[in-house]
């Protein structure tokens, strides 16, 4: 069929044709979005999943539903080398710019386009007297607001500021945090504490993050209010129904139909994981010489489908890892799919478990596994354990 016409978007942060089996955090997030801007005190939301569920996907979609109510947005992927001081900063500069043409007060805009500039450029970890940031703020930077240099204080400060200027317009600011578990432990004390803050003052501003299984407990760790501080979404692989949904609809547009048999095939292939789908999808697309798609099609073009995936989505992570990691991702392979204790993989490396906590460490730190709870550590990835089966050792 014409390759031009596949709906199917197996991408990073690609939003599918049909966002299939997301409607209860859909709803959530409209809930929050109308509780704030109705002055109702709301929880900051955090998305958890494993990789390829769609986080992102959703945190873009969450991020156009705030944009639609005429929200101030600005959206940040956090990463474990970086404070998120700038990055902030950035993406609320963006918010004020959007919400900016409409503010009747021009010299409020100013004032707190100052305190952002002070705040951006009181960076411990600049060199004294520098800054490279160039925030094309005209305005000169405040002082004696949001720059004492402690994230914990000037968060805070920032954030009210922000949420005064929304509040002025009636409407919100809502601030996206991708990869949200990467974000350094001293950095997600303060936005827990600044988020702390706004939830007490009322004020409308609201940060929404999407991670990891972990990262709720790298939250708790941090403040142990946090788990009262945010509304958690945890979402996971598609249901039968929505994973068909995820693969009729889009193609319904284009008049092209789907045999049980084939839809059948391509479940189980995909194992409802929303990348997956979309990625046989487009596959089984392409190859197919005519609608309707058959459990032939799915046949012939399974085996590409996997190729791409153990390159793109598999082999670009396993590339990644040192040797000691690798062993250490297939001996955890070889114990099986679910979370596996630390110490069995120790056993199965004949080393001590002390040994064995550089790589461990460094497989968390690069995203590959996450601690599923203390002793136990598993995959970030599904069907990596799989994967690592059919490598060789």
């Amino acid at each position: 069929m014409d390759p031009v016409r596949n709906p199917y978007a197996p991408g990073a942060g690609q939003r599918p044709p049909e966002l299939a089996g997301r409607d209860r955090e859909l709803q959530q997030f409209e809930v929050v979005l109308e509780r704030v801007a109705r002055g109702r005190p709301e929880r900051s939301m955090v998305v958890t999943g494993l990789r390829g569920v769609g986080k992102t996907v959703l945190l873009n979609t969450f991020k156009s539903m705030a944009m639609q109510r005429l929200w101030g947005t600005g959206k940040i992927e956090a990463r474990p080398d970086q404070s998120i001081r700038r990055p902030v900063a950035a993406a609320l500069h963006m918010a004020i710019r959007e919400l900016a043409p409409r503010h009747r007060a021009p010299e409020r805009i100013e004032e707190f386009l100052g305190v952002l500039k002070a705040f951006a450029m009181r960076d411990p970890a600049a060199a004294k007297g520098t800054s490279h940031w160039s925030p094309g703020i005209e305005v000169p930077a405040s002082r004696g607001r949001a720059d004492s240099g402690d994230l914990e204080i000037d968060l805070t400060e920032l954030f009210v500021d922000a949420a005064g200027v929304a509040t002025d317009l009636a409407v919100g600011i809502a601030l996206f945090i991708d990869e949200m578990q990467d974000v350094q432990p001293a950095d997600v004390s303060a936005l827990c504490a600044a988020c702390h803050e706004l939830s007490q003052s009322g004020g409308p501003l609201i940060v929404v993050g999407a991670g990891l299984p972990h990262l709720p407990s790298v939250l708790s760790a941090s403040k142990s209010y946090s788990e009262r501080l945010f509304r958690y979404a945890r979402i996971d692989k598609l249901d039968r129904d929505a994973a068909d949904m995820a693969l009729i609809l889009p193609a319904r547009e284009e008049e092209v139909e789907f045999t049980q048999e084939a839809l059948d095939a391509l479940y189980e292939a995909a194992d409802g994981y929303p990348y997956f789908v979309q990625a046989y999808g487009k596959v089984a697309w392409d190859l197919a010489p005519r609608s309707p798609i058959t459990i032939e099609d799915v046949k012939v073009s399974a085996p590409e489908a996997e190729e791409e995936l153990a390159v793109g989505f598999f082999g670009s992570r396993y590339e990644r890892a040192t040797p000691a990691e690798r062993d250490y991702m297939h001996a955890m392979a070889q114990i099986g799919d679910e979370p596996v204790a630390t110490a069995e993989v120790a056993d199965a490396l004949g080393r001590k478990p002390s040994s064995l906590s550089p790589a461990r460490d460094s497989l968390i730190k690069k995203g590959l596994i996450y601690s599923a709870e203390r002793g136990l550590i598993a995959f970030t990835v599904p069907h990596f354990g799989k994967y690592l089966r059919a490598q060789p050792v």
